[in-house]
């Protein structure tokens, strides 16, 4: 199937590139800048659910569509949870994967998501600042990095290991301990509003907006 997709994609101008297992999905979505991801969940090293929770917990952004098997409502479910743009139940024909793809593309480059939100907090990229109600809050560059993570998947847990891979990447000697004293300095900075870290026991931290705004 995915050099059928492959080859279908090729003959109507993308330029694709097929990874066989998510190991290697990783290592190309780190090395450079797609438009689009298509993305089976049946994948050989893990399920393709996990790959996309990784994906996003590190910030990627790039537009993921996700192939799902007929009547899958559960995999749909999860995968809008975790952040996927759209899904493509099979069978399907290539003209309507050319198009969902070039929708998600023009989508992509025509409207960039320049801020993101979560209740009365919001992320600027242009200017790469975080504001509560509009107030610049000053915050140290793991805060910063702590909070990137969390308001990318704003109501999805997000693992600890996950958390402090991408807190201290660069600081081999620090405990995974250390990235709870990065959460409460956090946590004091954001109370007051509506906005809050919560502990999800067993899967890790989740951000979240008790008005429900997003």
């Amino acid at each position: 199937m995915a050099a059928w997709i492959e080859r279908a994609l090729a003959q109507s101008g993308f330029v694709p590139d097929h990874a066989g297992d998510a190991a290697t999905a990783q290592e190309m979505l780190e090395r450079a800048d797609y438009d689009a991801v298509v993305m089976d969940l049946r994948l050989p090293d893990k399920h393709g659910l996990v790959l996309l929770r990784e994906i996003r917990a590190r910030g990627d952004v790039t537009p993921v569509l996700i192939l799902t098997a007929q009547g899958a409502l559960q995999d749909r479910v999860r995968g809008l949870n975790l952040g996927a743009d759209d899904f493509l139940t099979k069978p399907f024909a290539p003209e309507e994967l050319e198009a969902r793809l070039t929708a998600l593309v023009r989508r992509r480059c025509g409207h960039p998501a320049t801020r993101l939100r979560c209740g009365v907090l919001e992320y600027d990229n242009e200017s790469r600042s975080f504001s509560l109600n509009g107030v610049l809050i000053h915050l140290t560059p793991r805060e910063h990095a702590a909070l990137g993570v969390l308001l990318s998947r704003t109501g999805v847990p997000v693992e600890k290991g996950q958390l402090f891979s991408k807190v201290f990447e660069h600081d081999s000697d620090s405990s995974p301990d250390a990235i709870e004293v990065v959460l409460h300095r956090l946590r004091k900075k954001l109370a007051g509003s509506d906005v809050h870290i919560v502990t999800v026991w067993g899967l890790g931290y989740m951000l979240e907006s008790i008005s429900g705004g997003l």
